[in-house]
């Protein structure tokens, strides 16, 4: 769930001529990397200036925004993603106009409900549904940043739908650059002095975030769709458009906030199933705070490129598939995957031995080194599951990778249950992991027998994951080397770092992985 959620549903394709679905997706490449960087400064800066329990507090909160995201918007963001595309198709600027006006009144149709109660509730939900006080505030704040993180994504997903991705990302980037900046200097200069002031003050600065981008997306929509009155094409009956929307929004909206649910309630669970495992309550949220906040989206690090890599790989093999191309879809498949293995088995294994020093040296807290293996290997297949539900959307399966992704939650939901009370988080990183496991090989099983595919170990696990171990430990010792020659631990995990990768490199080339032998990708 950790990384489920945040992959892009397979309605963001990048559409038009084939080099401007490249240079599309060459933008969507580098902005999604430079935000995933920036997204980790910021929580460097967030640390440090916060600290690790009101990280974890604030982390606590995001549960809550993300359930409510998918009950009011992600339906209805999908919606005006592929009816935009779909009126652009036909020349009718005028629907593509009403779309986003029907969008937008039936997101504040559904967000009304339960942003009033959860104003009107905010303490029992702070006390009762997340179990601090404390979290009150950034509750409360979580409203205004709702109705206009909503307002914003119903416009930028007609950037998505119609091909132009260009406003969409740079935006989206410079956005995350204006949060960051924005939340670290409120905290500065406010400098609050209770922890219920600190995670409001960040919520607050996410909302102000949101005014900026809201009216820009605005402004954006205005400018390239042009005025209302030119707009050419039929106009549609209200009622026709709702029931267009409807049909694409409602099941997408009800699988996405299933998913949410369960794993909201498997991250707000986490706390309190530590507290009963013998931590108070502080201690608990700070080591909640450690894991959600610093361990986990240092191990995200090396997966920013596999937006872009689904971005490329559904439309191709939707396109595959209606042409009944089987061969040309497995030939796609091999070499995508092979391809992302080849870039996440040695990161994350290298994150795994060396990540300790890193983050420690970044997040200044011993703790961002606890259970880096499990939780590298829970990262992994997380993003095999992601690989395969992109293949299965292409080869329009995506009920079976929705099924198999609730399915893993729930397990992981009942693993945290049983094991975090008595391992801490060393519980919770085995539940991940191994309900990651399980949902990379159900979704496996289903590929291979929906394209016929017979899983190339080799090339795809075999020789990089020999690599990587040799890559590990040899960056290990050369950390362990550096130290002693009076290095400090930072540019010595670094020096460790690069030693291991020139020595995967090496190694793939002497077992001949780069060759037409090996059966791995080309450079």
């Amino acid at each position: 769930a950790v990384f489920w959620h945040s992959f892009p549903p397979a309605s963001h394709t990048v559409r038009g001529t084939g080099g401007e679905r490249v240079r599309g997706v060459a933008v969507l490449t580098i902005t999604g990397v430079l935000s995933q960087l920036v997204g980790f400064v910021y929580r460097i800066g967030l640390t440090r200036l916060a600290g690790a329990e009101i990280l974890g507090l604030y982390q606590l909160i995001l549960p809550v925004y993300s359930v409510l995201l998918s009950l009011t918007s992600v339906g209805l963001t999908t919606a005006v993603s592929n009816l935009s595309a779909w009126y652009q198709a036909l020349g009718n600027q005028r629907a593509i106009y009403q779309v986003r006006g029907q969008a937008v009144k039936l997101f504040f149709l559904l967000a009304l409900m339960p942003c009033s109660l959860l104003l009107l509730f905010s303490d029992g939900a702070s006390v009762y549904l997340l179990g601090d006080a404390r979290t009150q505030m950034g509750l409360i704040l979580l409203v205004p940043c709702l109705l206009l993180t909503g307002t914003e994504n119903l416009q930028k997903h007609y950037f998505y739908g119609t091909g132009r991705v260009y406003p969409a990302a740079i935006t989206e980037l410079a956005e995350q650059v204006l949060r960051s900046l924005l939340v670290l200097a409120l905290l500065w200069r406010l400098a609050p002095d209770t922890a219920e002031k600190a995670v409001g003050t960040i919520v607050l600065g996410m909302a102000l975030c949101e005014v900026v981008s809201a009216l820009t997306q605005t402004v954006l929509f205005r400018v390239y769709l042009g005025p209302p009155a030119g707009l050419s094409g039929e106009k549609l009956t209200p009622k026709a458009l709702r029931g267009k929307i409807g049909r694409i929004a409602l099941p997408l909206g009800f699988a996405a906030l299933l998913g949410n649910l369960i794993s909201s309630a498997n991250a707000v669970l986490i706390p309190r199933l530590l507290v009963q495992g013998g931590m108070d309550q502080g201690e608990a949220v700070s080591a909640y705070g450690v894991t959600f906040g610093m361990t986990l989206p240092m191990l995200l690090l090396p997966t920013a490129f596999l937006s872009a890599l689904g971005l490329v790989l559904t439309p191709k093999l939707s396109q595959y598939s209606a042409l009944g191309q089987k061969e040309a879809i497995r030939r796609q498949v091999k070499r995508s995957v092979g391809a992302a293995n080849l870039i996440l088995i040695p990161a994350l294994a290298l994150l795994a031995v060396l990540g300790s020093a890193i983050g420690q040296s970044l997040y200044r807290d011993d703790r961002v080194g606890d259970h880096l293996p499990l939780l590298a290997l829970g990262v992994l297949f997380s993003c095999w599951q992601t690989l395969s539900a992109c293949v299965l959307s292409g080869v329009n399966r995506q009920g079976a990778s929705a099924g198999i992704a609730l399915a893993a939650d729930s397990v992981q939901l009942v693993l945290t249950c049983l094991t975090v009370g008595r391992w801490g988080m060393g519980g919770y990183a085995f539940s991940f992991a191994l309900s990651a496991l399980l949902g990379a090989v159900l979704s496996w099983r289903v590929v291979s027998r929906e394209i016929g595919l017979s899983l190339p170990v080799f090339s795809w696990f075999t020789a990089p994951t020999l690599a990587a171990c040799l890559a590990a430990s040899c960056g290990d010792l050369m950390e362990t080397v550096l130290l002693r020659a009076g290095l400090v631990s930072f540019p010595a995990a670094v020096g460790g770092l690069c030693f291991g990768l020139l020595l995967y490199l090496a190694a793939l080339q002497a077992m001949g992985a780069g060759s037409k032998g090996g059966g791995l990708p080309p450079p």
